[in-house]
């Protein structure tokens, strides 16, 4: 990998100036997993990068989890939060509950109290370059929440990401989709198509719509690198319809699989390809893997590749749909598998309390002026 290109040098450097808004005094904690050789080189430039900005960045490597959304390791957790704060937890026995996704309300409550008593050494922001996700983690949540840490996570990153999706121009970006917001924080119903024959509604009634636009400079902030989107999670048993999956997160499917949704899980998984075997193991494991999680809808015009679900999801002019988790984003669903798939040229429907129908989006094409 070559990083001495100054265009690539200076996307780094702005995750430091512009995104995270480094300050010089700041605990910066960098950590990657070993699944991906390129990924665990950027992690590392990144790192010694952010000696620039700060005295005070860690850098840690850890095992692949093995799926996006699982919470990492106790040496994370310690790396992140401190060790006072772990050991707390451990010795009150939250620690096991809280990695295995399995605490009560009442055991988060009380992890939330020790982690807020300690959290003046938890790290001021943590940049996450591992292969697999942890977004969907009880161990961002609380980072964000309870500890006011900046968090931007960058799984499957890759260098030519440096080069395009994180050449957007932010503030741009940021106009674009506050206005998005606007159009879609008024409905009560959202109606999704595409021209491969997926078509699904569902109730996003009560949820918040949640933005990921790269400037994570506020505490508790959290967004991904590349960033660009708008998402929200769907009221939980709402969604019915059938998704048309032409992409798996990291390659093109030989042959489209289709996805049964009623009452908001879906039922069913058809289709003549190898990764149909993937999903149905994934389901088969939870019923809360079954959940349709959330919808996004991309908004970087810089982003363009639909072979790393990281960068695909941001592509302007295209909508995603999540299954699994969504306990860290308005919803009620926690377990240890959250997937995003991408659909292009949809046309996104918002239907209002009145009755009233709005297009968002037609054919991949923004109606609202940006």
């Amino acid at each position: 990998m070559h990083m001495n290109n100054s265009s690539i040098n200076q996307s780094i450097e702005n995750i430091f100036s512009i995104n995270l808004a480094v300050k010089h005094n700041e605990n910066i904690l960098v950590f990657t997993d070993t699944y991906n050789k390129e990924t665990e080189k950027i992690a590392k430039v990144i790192a010694e990068t952010g000696k620039k900005f700060t005295g005070k960045v860690q850098y840690t490597v850890i095992q692949p989890s093995g799926c996006h959304g699982t919470e990492p390791p106790e040496l994370l957790w310690t790396a992140a939060f401190g060790k006072k704060s772990v050991d707390y937890l451990k010795q009150k026995k939250l620690l096991k509950p809280i990695l295995a996704k399995k605490a009560t309300p009442k055991q988060l409550r009380e992890a939330e109290k020790i982690l807020h008593c300690y959290k003046d050494e938890a790290a001021d922001a943590v940049i996450a370059v591992s292969y697999y996700s942890t977004s969907h983690t009880r161990f961002r949540d609380l980072l964000n929440r309870v500890c006011g840490t900046r968090y931007a996570s960058m799984p499957l990153f890759d260098e030519n990401m440096l080069r395009g999706a994180m050449k957007v121009d932010w503030k741009k970006m940021s106009k674009r989709i506050k206005q998005i917001v606007r159009s879609v924080d008024k409905c009560e119903i959202m109606e999704i198509a595409s021209p491969n024959g997926t078509s699904m509604g569902f109730s996003r009634r009560g949820r918040p719509v949640m933005i990921d636009d790269g400037l994570i400079t506020k505490p508790g902030s959290f967004s991904n690198l590349p960033a660009g989107e708008v998402f929200l999670a769907p009221l939980e048993g709402t969604a019915s319809g059938s998704l048309v999956l032409e992409w798996s997160p990291t390659r093109k499917l030989k042959q489209p699989i289709t996805l049964t949704v009623t009452k908001g899980l879906v039922r069913n998984v058809e289709g003549k390809e190898k990764y149909v075997q993937f999903l149905n193991q994934k389901l088969s494991e939870k019923e809360e893997n079954r959940n349709i999680a959330e919808l996004g809808i991309g908004t970087n015009d810089r982003a363009s590749r639909p072979d790393n679900i990281l960068e695909s999801e941001k592509i302007f002019g295209t909508i995603h749909v999540a299954l699994g988790d969504n306990s860290s984003f308005g919803g009620r669903v926690s377990t240890q598998f959250h997937q995003d798939f991408v659909f292009f040229q949809p046309t996104v429907t918002l239907i209002y309390e009145s009755g009233y129908r709005k297009q968002l989006m037609k054919d991949g094409k923004m109606l609202i002026s940006s």
